[in-house]
């Protein structure tokens, strides 16, 4: 791995971090090290940086802002990528490029004051356009999927490409991205629409004291950690099913909000692993629905 991190170096890819605490690069604040994150500079170097991966059979992931996914406790010892750099914006009338790097929160705040419509939901959530695209984050019945025209991707053999929304699969929490993860998103255009500035600000605003009253920001969490089946929130499940509170270690079920799993006490990556499937455990017995995740686990295998 030396000799890998030596190579990425000389070639100039970008900032390299080694030994880096995984805890820094995830909302949970759970995880080992990271051996080796890179912050490609851009596309170019992306490529290369995928090419000696690939040449070397060296495992990787590329991540967002963390905020959906839950590290082991062991260390990560391939390659993390994060596409900080490709934060680059374009605003052209209703059609917005931007970067997979950019912030999702920040790109939803700066179209509102524009008078765009149509990322107000996301002014609660704190990812990263590439992992918004992948996850079809979405939130008071809208998502991606009804704002995302197309987006440029480099596909399996390093190729950049241009995926369409008829292609990209956008449904309730899930996308093309998921069942194909070699695909690797860097830019999203996205089409917004023309609205009244202060209606919009208003509800935005309103959605945020209903979010500080009834879920748990002041703790680390990574957000609601399982799927609405249908017809039920997960939450509702979850609190009748008297887990509400429920602890493993230094996690907790929230208990202002069911479907949070909080780190309340410096829990580990195992606390919030055990107490996730322990909430999935009860709520098939006694329901026999099955809960699925939004949330990922990465470097569990």
């Amino acid at each position: 791995m030396k000799d890998i991190i030596s190579l990425i170096e000389k070639q100039k890819i970008g900032k390299v971090l080694i030994d880096e605490p995984l805890k820094k690069y995830n909302t949970y604040k759970i995880g080992g090290i990271a051996k080796c994150i890179v912050f490609p500079k851009n596309e170019e170097k992306l490529i290369k940086l995928l090419k000696i991966i690939k040449d070397n059979n060296i495992k990787f992931k590329v991540i967002g802002k963390g905020s959906n996914i839950i590290f082991s406790s062991k260390d990560y010892d391939g390659i993390l990528i994060r596409l900080d750099e490709f934060n680059k914006i374009e605003v052209d009338d209703i059609k917005v490029v931007v970067g997979a790097g950019y912030s999702l929160m920040k790109l939803a705040l700066e179209m509102t004051k524009k008078g765009l419509s149509g990322l107000e939901f996301a002014t609660g959530i704190p990812g990263s356009i590439g992992g918004a695209v992948y996850m079809n984050a979405g939130a008071y019945n809208s998502d991606m999927g009804y704002i995302v025209s197309e987006v440029k991707v480099i596909d399996p053999n390093l190729n950049i490409i241009t995926l369409y929304n008829k292609d990209l699969d956008f449904h309730y929490r899930t996308s093309f991205f998921q069942k194909n993860p070699e695909y690797i998103c860097i830019e999203a255009t996205i089409i917004l629409k023309n609205a009244d500035k202060k209606i919009m600000m208003d509800i935005i605003e309103d959605r945020k004291r209903r979010r500080l009253m009834t879920q748990p920001l002041e703790y680390p969490s990574a957000g609601s950690v399982f799927r609405n089946p249908e017809n039920v929130p997960a939450g509702k499940l979850i609190e009748d099913a008297g887990l509400k509170g429920k602890t493993i270690g230094g996690a907790m079920v929230s208990k202002k909000h069911a479907n949070f799993i909080i780190n309340y006490d410096n829990a580990t990556s195992d606390d919030i692993y055990n107490l996730i499937n322990l909430v999935k455990k009860e709520i098939k017995e006694k329901t026999g629905i099955e809960l699925k995740q939004e949330q990922e686990f990465v470097n569990w295998e």
